[in-house]
């Protein structure tokens, strides 16, 4: 069930449910048709595309890596390679183009020094704040999905409904597989995403993708479902993973590494602030200032109530370079998804959550 606030200043996200469909390329095609113009306008616009990831594609150097993350990920995952055919043909995009953009965390690190127009990692990074707690008065995460600011206008949300009877909503990069953000689906599983910065060393390359990773926990049946998939995913760049199990009241923060490597921390009463650094995996991890601003402003502000945790999310008064609720230049805090395990809903709030109310509330189950 979906509740939406009609009184919103600024345009809301638009919401397409898709399926049951007949195979993965279906659903893609659906998507694609359904939002071209923002997938198009996106694919125009990514510097990042088009200043660093297509010069390097079409390199002799990108040959064998674009090649190892094709074959891996197409054998892995071959509905989910077909959904992103499916969105390629169906917004009449470049195949090459949104197989990039999904693919950009696995291939910027291998980009020369000197085909890099710009600093890969100033460009792209995903600098998502989730602060998170399970007690005997609430149990709540909440996250800001922080991004680059061109994609400000180039998001949306998918509701896809699969043949076996499981629904998931999950908000959606233009061009990228549901979801690189967060999502839930009707199991009552639902996650959210933190970026982190391991060093070239720790990276496989052309291994899997975090896209198509988290694009299958859109389909995980339960916690543990959840946790199997990520325990067998084969990485080739680590991640932070916000699992979010309504039916048992649990919140787990799981950090990964390449070589199946992942460490799991039980949120409990004491509230855990996660930004784009890893807090508890052991791995050789490049330092996010940005990161390391954020964390330290969030230890010195109070998280005793939903309404601090959206005080904290909203707080831009730290350091002017990194804040924790960010408006550009640079990096633009699109939205803030507020996830409460006891009302079984999930609430996006777009704008400041200090000031703003939710434009939607999903019920979970």
């Amino acid at each position: 069930m979906l509740n939406m606030n009609n009184n919103m200043a600024t345009k809301m996200l638009e919401i397409f449910e898709v399926g049951p469909c007949e195979n993965g390329y279906e659903m893609g095609l659906l998507i694609g048709q359904k939002f071209s113009k923002q997938i198009k306008s996106r694919l125009e616009n990514d510097l990042v595309l088009h200043n660093q990831l297509l010069p390097f594609a079409h390199s002799p150097n990108s040959k064998p890596l674009l090649k190892s993350l094709s074959e891996s990920n197409m054998k892995k995952y071959p509905n989910y390679w077909d959904e992103l055919r499916g969105t390629a043909e169906g917004s009449r995009s470049s195949f090459l183009e949104i197989m990039l953009l999904n693919f950009r965390k696995e291939i910027l690190p291998f980009i020369p020094n000197e085909e890099n127009n710009n600093s890969a990692y100033d460009e792209t990074n995903d600098d998502c704040s989730d602060v998170l707690v399970v007690s005997e008065s609430m149990a709540v995460a909440a996250h800001n999905e922080d991004a680059n600011v061109a994609l400000v206008g180039h998001t949306y949300l998918i509701k896809g409904i699969l043949s076996n009877g499981v629904s998931f909503t999950a908000y959606t990069y233009a061009g990228e597989l549901p979801s690189c953000a967060f999502g839930f689906n009707s199991c009552g599983l639902a996650f959210t995403l933190n970026s982190v910065p391991p060093c070239k060393h720790e990276i496989a390359a052309g291994a899997i993708g975090r896209n198509f990773i988290s694009r299958d926990l859109l389909e995980a049946q339960s916690i543990d479902d959840a946790l199997a998939r990520i325990y067998s995913s084969e990485a080739s760049v680590g991640h932070s993973y916000n699992l979010i199990d309504v039916r048992t009241r649990r919140i787990l923060n799981v950090e990964t590494a390449s070589r199946n490597r992942y460490s799991v921390h039980e949120v409990g009463p004491e509230p855990l602030f996660h930004a784009n650094m890893y807090l508890h995996l052991e791995v050789h991890q490049e330092r996010d200032e940005n990161s390391v601003s954020r964390q330290s402003r969030a230890a010195m502000l109070p998280k005793g109530s939903r309404s601090e945790f959206l005080s904290l999310l909203g707080d831009n008064n730290n350091h002017t370079k990194y804040p924790i609720y960010m408006t550009g230049p640079l990096l633009y805090t699109l939205c803030t998804a507020v996830i409460d395990l006891d009302e079984k809903t999930l609430s996006i709030i777009e704008g400041d959550p200090k000031q703003r109310e939710p434009s939607f509330v999903f019920t979970m189950m």
